[in-house]
């Protein structure tokens, strides 16, 4: 088989090539151009003979962008009509500490965890006063557990000395406080004060960059970029549904294109797995028949509950 670019025949594309008086084929029955032929002459057959190339497909425009990622959002919704913050918690409080913890871990995790630290330290000052070892052996399932004791200890005591006791509901109050992050504080504003805003996870940023709604890899440039595609009234649930199918079908090394609802949609569809029974056996919690990972899922949650820390399931 030739080489991309380079015809199997001989095609002279335009340019005379003067005939051998012997062997005038060459081994392996191909022509070439004849002593003394103009420079480039062999570079202009090659480019003459290939095929043309297909013009590259126009950049798609504002106006079809945003129609696009708002029907991706509908199709969503439709799928994954209970979506919902992933962490157990009772009060803001604790979905600020759970949060924090979540980083370089799983929401499951960190659910297993969560219980027996709340028990012992339910508020910001039980927590700001503890110590700091009780808390670390507490929390080691989590990872990076002397980090994120300094991290929540130290948000506990700005809690109890600067808020009252209290976590604010505004962005730049809780960026201020220790291990708390912009995506830290959109988790905590939407779903413990009802304020939108975009949570950027790994997750996020990865689906919204194969539906080609940003090329950013920045988070607070990619939290800038899709924002303008969608009412600021959506960017709460928009978070969720879009993490929710990412850890569910749309997966970092192997997606479940042929078991994705949205694939008709997608212009990275074929990255993955196309095979419908192949990408079935690919999905992950409630759509593959497992465990979520809430120990108290919500009422309307289609899955079943995880198992608490140490036991089988």
């Amino acid at each position: 088989m030739a080489k991309e670019g380079v015809s199997e025949g001989s095609g002279d594309g335009g340019v005379t090539v003067p005939k051998r008086t012997s062997g005038a084929a060459g081994k392996g029955g191909k022509a070439s151009p004849a002593k003394g032929a103009p420079k480039g002459a062999a570079a202009a057959e090659k480019a003459a003979a290939a095929p043309a190339r297909k013009p590259p497909k126009p950049p798609q425009s504002r106006t079809a962008l945003v129609r696009q990622a708002r029907r991706i959002n509908r199709e969503l919704a439709e799928v994954y009509s209970y979506a919902h913050p992933e962490l157990d918690f009772e009060n803001p409080f604790q979905l600020l500490v759970a949060t924090v913890l979540s980083a370089q871990t799983t929401d499951l995790r960190v659910n297993q965890t969560t219980p027996a630290l709340f028990a012992a330290y339910p508020t910001p000052e039980d927590l700001a006063a503890a110590n700091p070892e009780e808390i670390e052996e507490l929390i080691r399932p989590t990872g990076f557990f002397r980090a994120k004791t300094k991290s929540i200890m130290g948000l506990s005591v700005a809690l109890r000395d600067e808020f009252g006791g209290e976590v604010p509901g505004r962005l730049e109050d809780l960026v201020k406080l220790p291990g708390v992050g912009r995506k830290t504080a959109f988790v905590v504003l939407g779903n413990a004060f009802g304020v939108p805003g975009i949570t950027v996870d790994t997750h996020f940023g990865r689906l919204v960059r194969r539906w080609k709604w940003t090329e950013q890899t920045d988070p607070d440039k990619v939290e800038a970029e899709v924002g303008t595609l969608f009412p600021k009234s959506e960017w709460t649930m928009l978070s969720h549904r879009v993490i929710f199918h990412g850890r569910r079908i749309c997966h970092s090394r192997k997606p479940a294109c042929g078991a994705c609802p949205i694939a008709p949609l997608c212009p990275s569809y074929g990255e993955g797995e196309t095979d419908p029974e192949k990408a079935k056996k690919l999905l992950k919690y409630e759509m593959g028949g497992m465990p979520g990972q809430r120990l108290k899922p919500p009422p309307d949650y289609p899955g079943k509950a995880a198992p608490p820390l140490g036991a089988a399931g």
